[in-house]
């Protein structure tokens, strides 16, 4: 090893990926140093997506790297591949997911659902291929959510196609029965439907699979974290002491079926008045940051109240893809980016062998 190439890659030992929360090294990002005399080409390969994020942070790479000692330019190469990880022991992986993220609340009302919609989006964006289950069966949101309705297609075997819209894989509930038709079933009944769904679908060769979880904590919540293989869980709460104390239970319930909390999504954070900017913490504050600190997770975004969230999810086009380039979707997709970087840094599941397509360079 040259002594450029050694002051390289100290250098990268002191850059920490905000994604994963650990320095490129020893995050094994780093798939190669190329030196020329005094020019450096550095390959890195990202575990998460980030086909949007890569080339602006290729850019502040160059930056830092050219400034290291004999190197007088620096060419930084950001590639990504989504691997599988880990889920519980004795579970089958969903054949054609890689990892499925549940999002759950313990508590309904906490914007749950949103929250999810536009996190499957937002890893869309950074160029995954991305599905979203809708396991609330008494009151499914995802089809007004995504804009879609109707009775999926099947296959010969009578698997269920998922719907597709907005670049997302879809299956829910709410597309085989009608837009009035109550669900008037009993628990044992509930599961199974949504373990059909789950493993009776047909998706396509996905890279995250998000699951919009029903509220609470119960038996039937119990039986599917028992029995659906999942990589890694996100908590959302609002900063108020009622939802906290449900979001602690559903933590707990996540601990006890060995599921890796990834986070916690302070949702409902703060308002911001539009006429004067003024900011006000309609339902408190710190109440993320308190249970991230209690529990030993982290704290991964902080969302705002905002009613174009609510109304850009209520017509079908939720904030990610309605406002693309809005502050609202860079906080969404800083959101994705850190969720699917943590989960990169957990083990990987290799019962799941199928092909990893993407690769973006800078």
């Amino acid at each position: 090893m040259t002594p450029i190439e050694t002051s390289v890659r100290a250098a990268l030992a002191q850059i920490v990926d905000p994604n994963t929360g650990q320095d490129l090294v020893s995050g094994q990002s780093v798939r190669s140093i190329a030196v020329a005399v005094d020019r450096v080409l550095v390959d890195l390969q990202l575990g998460y997506p980030a086909e949007a994020y890569a080339p602006t942070w290729a850019r502040q790479l160059e930056a830092q790297l050219a400034a290291v000692p004999g190197v007088s330019a620096a060419s930084v190469a950001i590639s990504w591949r989504v691997h599988a990880h880990r889920v519980q022991q004795g579970l089958a992986p969903v054949e054609g997911v890689r990892n499925i993220i549940a999002v759950a609340s313990g508590k309904g009302g906490v914007g749950k659902s949103t929250t999810a919609v536009n996190l499957a989006l937002a890893l869309k964006a950074e160029g995954a291929r991305v599905g979203i289950l809708d396991a609330d069966i008494y009151g499914p949101s995802q089809p007004l959510m995504t804009g879609q309705s109707g009775m999926p297609q099947s296959t010969v075997g009578n698997k269920l196609i998922p719907k597709t819209n907005l670049g997302l894989q879809v299956m829910s509930i709410g597309f085989l029965l009608g837009d009035d038709q109550p669900v008037i079933w009993r628990g044992p009944l509930v599961t199974r439907a949504l373990l059909q769904m789950l493993t009776e679908t047909v998706w396509d060769n996905l890279d995250y699979l998000v699951i919009d979880m029903p509220p609470g904590t119960g038996d039937i919540h119990l039986t599917l974290c028992q029995r659906v293989p999942v990589s890694g869980a996100l908590i959302v709460t609002t900063p108020q002491d009622i939802a906290l104390a449900d979001a602690r239970k559903a933590l707990r319930m996540f601990e006890e079926v060995k599921v890796p909390v990834i986070g916690i999504v302070e949702n409902m954070s703060v308002y911001c008045c539009p006429a004067c900017g003024h900011a006000e913490p309609i339902f408190g504050s710190g109440g993320g940051a308190k249970i991230a600190a209690q529990y030993g997770v982290e704290l991964l975004s902080q969302l705002p109240l905002d009613a174009r969230i609510r109304e850009e999810a209520d017509n079908g086009v939720p904030t990610v893809v309605a406002e693309p380039d809005s502050p609202l979707t860079a906080i969404y997709r800083e959101l994705a980016r850190k969720t699917a970087g943590r989960l990169s840094r957990q083990s990987r599941n290799k019962a799941i062998a199928f092909p990893q397509i993407v690769i973006q360079q800078s």
